[in-house]
């Protein structure tokens, strides 16, 4: 299966670097030179099925990758918005990837219907569910066992045991 590991946003540099959004705990591990990803981008954008990296290096806190199919700035734009997948190992611990939460129909400890899991936002210190209530609202719930205690992929549920006001937080109260 694979397992989205990255985002392309804007080129860095003249040499083809771009920044990433990472969707992986483990960045230099993941984009080792060498490494191969499959890619997902918007059609007509020419976009190669395949990326190798050429360099990966942290700048004030952002991801940069260059790839060896890219050797430009003008190839690097074309990049934007292109989803880096990887193939996940038989092995891998465990963890949730966002293509296995996105979907989830979120309760709370009771059982009442929250609402919709429709992203996962990565984070430097904590990774959030993003979750749109039932009126519409969207909420970032963070992604702790405290909170999320109930992750049930073939039932499509997940519990959480919001604090107090968490969710007014989102309605602006």
């Amino acid at each position: 299966m694979n397992v989205l590991v990255a985002r392309i946003g804007k080129p860095h540099s003249l040499h083809g670097e771009v920044t990433v959004r990472l969707h992986t705990d483990d960045p230099a591990g993941r984009f080792a030179p060498g490494a191969t990803f499959a890619t997902q981008a918007a059609a007509g954008t020419g976009v190669p099925k395949t990326l190798t990296v050429r360099t990966a290096r942290a700048h004030n806190g952002v991801w940069l990758l260059a790839f060896d199919e890219i050797p430009d700035r003008t190839g690097a734009e074309s990049l934007r918005g292109t989803k880096l997948f990887a193939e996940q190992a038989d092995d891998a611990e465990d963890g949730w990837y966002e293509d296995d939460l996105v979907g989830l129909t979120a309760y709370d400890p009771s059982g009442a219907v929250l609402g919709v899991i429709v992203a996962l936002a990565v984070g430097a210190a904590q990774d959030r569910l993003v979750l749109r209530l039932s009126d519409g609202v969207e909420a970032q719930i963070p992604f702790v066992e405290a909170i999320v205690p109930t992750i049930d992929i073939p039932g499509s549920r997940v519990v959480i045991d919001a604090p107090a006001g968490l969710f007014d937080l989102a309605r602006g109260l």
